[in-house]
């Protein structure tokens, strides 16, 4: 009991911001209206479920659809070098006075994403690249919470990080398992949530829908000032 104590102590006391819970929320939010907004309105590509857009660009290219497959390779390729551009940001921009590296990535989402509420639905194949590209950035920028690796613009991993963590909990009785678990599960049912609003908010705004992800990402930006809780 001892042991289980000081390991959730010391989980708790993760002292950035970057991992945090509430952060991580947020992100999640953002990353299921990002995937909404590209599916529903931009023809049925992924912002960020890579696989699918792999799955998709086989197929066409088994069929001889080229141009079609083109459609579903370009987000994947952009997503790749949204991860490049997160490690650049990284490098060029390491912790110290002013923003945290991870600030200036939020922040190229959020004009990313901006710009791409601009872009009239005769522009889908290039929209799509560049909201994929803003996902590569958080996917890479993020990569943690409460010191467990963690996702907040796809949830596979997470579904299978917190349905191990359940089965822990089961077998040792461990608190901290469930806690972990219930967090995999929190991440992924904000992740829904946003998918949801991303549908609300593409019948209400058009292609303009994905402002929403960038107000959530400035949230983020702002959230990011704050001092995590020791308990």
């Amino acid at each position: 009991m001892g042991a289980e104590a000081g390991k959730l102590m010391k989980q708790e006391s993760v002292g950035q911001m970057s991992e945090s819970r509430r952060l991580a929320v947020i992100l999640a939010v953002s990353g299921g209206l990002m995937d909404a907004y590209t599916y529903l309105l931009r023809g049925k590509v992924f912002a960020n479920a890579q696989t699918g857009n792999i799955l998709l660009f086989g197929v066409n290219l088994s069929e001889g659809s080229f141009r079609e497959a083109l459609r579903y390779f370009f987000p994947v390729l952009a997503f790749a070098l949204g991860i490049v551009t997160a490690e650049l940001i990284r490098h060029f921009f390491p912790e110290g006075k002013g923003f945290h590296w991870r600030q200036w990535a939020v922040l190229a989402e959020c004009v990313i994403l901006f710009f791409v509420g601009l872009m009239p639905l005769t522009y889908n194949g290039f929209a799509n690249a560049m909201v994929s590209f803003a996902c590569g950035i958080q996917v890479e920028s993020f990569r943690k919470v409460k010191g467990n690796a963690c996702a907040t613009t796809m949830c596979i991993g997470n579904f299978r990080s917190g349905t191990q963590a359940v089965c822990d909990f089961l077998f040792s009785g461990e608190r901290f398992s469930l806690l972990k678990g219930l967090t995999y599960y929190g991440i992924i049912g904000a992740f829904t949530f946003g998918a949801v609003v991303g549908n609300a908010a593409v019948k209400l705004f058009g292609q303009r829908a994905v402002w929403c992800s960038s107000l959530l990402l400035v949230l983020s930006f702002i959230v990011m000032f704050q001092k995590q809780d020791k308990k």
